[in-house]
């Protein structure tokens, strides 16, 4: 596989997931979840399964980069891969089961990634560090180390707090809509 081609493809992907990003936002900051609407449905319906796709794609684009590309991952990527890994397999089962109470663990674990992406991107865009991956970590890679570098401003850290940060959303959206269809059982 070119790891060009990859890089592009991962690259628009991560395009696709700002525009999500954004929609999903506005989704949640300025809609209420409408009894009827295609979007509470869709959250409802495909939220899990969405942020499943979107897990194994980041698993699979990060084993790609280390295990094909040959690209060793820093410190902080294998800490992000610890919170990334277990999504797959968390969804995976919050969708096949049916089972909405996996998606509470499912944010925890992104919501810790998302910050450790956070402050991956901090650095990587010039942030002071007091670490050890200002040089190279345990792992014997720098964090500040940039493997991609496409548009401008996608690096593989970013495509993690993407993922990331999508991921939440999603699941974000899709408890909202659940509790609002709850709340409407009930009454």
């Amino acid at each position: 596989m070119d790891v060009e081609i990859i890089n592009h493809l991962l690259s628009y992907l991560v395009i696709l997931a700002l525009v999500l990003i954004l929609g999903v936002l506005v989704y949640l900051i300025l809609f209420r979840a409408a009894k009827n609407s295609w979007l509470r449905r869709l959250f409802e319906d495909w939220g899990a399964r969405l942020a499943f796709f979107i897990a194994l794609l980041a698993t699979l684009g990060s084993l790609f980069y280390s295990n094909i590309a040959g690209f060793a991952p820093c410190e902080l990527c294998w800490y992000q891969r610890i919170f990334m890994y277990p999504q797959v397999i968390l969804l995976g089962l919050a969708w096949f089961k049916k089972e909405k109470r996996i998606i509470d663990y499912s944010l925890i674990l992104a919501g810790l990634g998302f910050l450790i992406a956070l402050y991956h991107n901090y650095l990587t865009w010039g942030g002071a560090t007091t670490t050890v991956c200002a040089t190279a970590s345990f792992v014997g890679v720098s964090c500040l180390r940039r493997y991609v570098f496409e548009f401008g401003f996608i690096t593989i850290p970013f495509m993690s707090l993407s993922a990331f940060a999508l991921i939440i959303l999603i699941l974000a959206a899709g408890k909202r809509a659940l509790a609002a269809k709850s709340y409407e059982a009930k009454n």
